[in-house]
C-alpha cells in the first residue's frame, strides 16, 4: 500500500468556491495523471486515447452497436468512424452486421484487442487499487456519489455494478 498523507477533511462550508475549485482540480489532475499511466502503451500501437475509450466501452459490452458506442463516447460519426477503421485496420476490433436488424454494425474485440484492452486496464486498474486503498473503502463510495451526481441520471444506468 502506497503511504500518502491523510486526506484534507472537507470543509463544513464545503460548498463554497474554493472548496468547489479544489475539487474539480483534484479531478482533473486525478484524471490526467490516471489516463497518463496507458499513454506509453497506447503510443507503441500508434494510437491515443480515444481508441482506448472505444477498445474499453467494446470490451465492457461485446456486439455493442455502433450508434450504442457513439452515444457513450459523445463523439461525431466522423470521429468514431476515423477511430473504428484505425483499431479495425490494426486487427484489433471486428464488425459484423446484426442479426436482427442488418443495418445495425455490432463491434467486438479480437483476441489481440482484448489482449491489449486488458494490458491497458491492468496500468488503470494498479492505479485506481492505490487510490481505493490509500482512501479507505467508505471514501471510495463518496467518491462514486459525487461521480455519479455529476452524471445525468440517463446515463446512470451505462455504469456498471448499477
Amino acid at each position: 500500500m502506497v503511504n500518502m498523507a491523510a486526506p484534507i477533511p472537507a470543509s463544513p462550508l464545503f460548498l463554497r468556491e474554493p472548496e468547489i475549485r479544489r475539487g474539480i482540480e483534484l479531478l482533473y489532475f486525478g484524471y490526467a495523471n490516471l489516463t497518463r499511466s496507458i499513454d506509453a502503451g497506447l503510443a507503441k500501437q500508434g494510437l491515443g486515447r480515444a481508441h482506448h475509450r472505444a477498445l474499453y466501452f467494446i470490451a465492457r459490452q461485446p456486439d455493442l452497436t455502433v450508434s450504442a458506442l457513439l452515444a457513450i463516447l459523445g463523439i461525431t460519426k466522423q470521429s468514431l468512424g476515423r477511430v473504428l477503421g484505425e483499431l479495425a485496420d490494426r486487427g484489433l476490433v471486428e464488425t459484423r452486421t446484426g442479426e436482427r436488424d442488418r443495418r445495425q454494425r455490432l463491434l467486438r474485440l479480437t483476441p489481440a484487442g482484448a489482449a491489449l484492452e486488458a494490458e491497458l486496464f491492468d496500468a488503470l486498474r494498479e492505479k485506481m487499487s492505490t487510490a481505493y486503498s490509500s482512501a479507505g473503502q467508505g471514501a471510495v463510495g463518496g467518491f462514486w456519489a459525487v461521480l455519479e451526481g455529476l452524471m445525468p441520471e440517463s446515463e446512470r444506468k451505462s455504469v456498471s455494478g448499477r
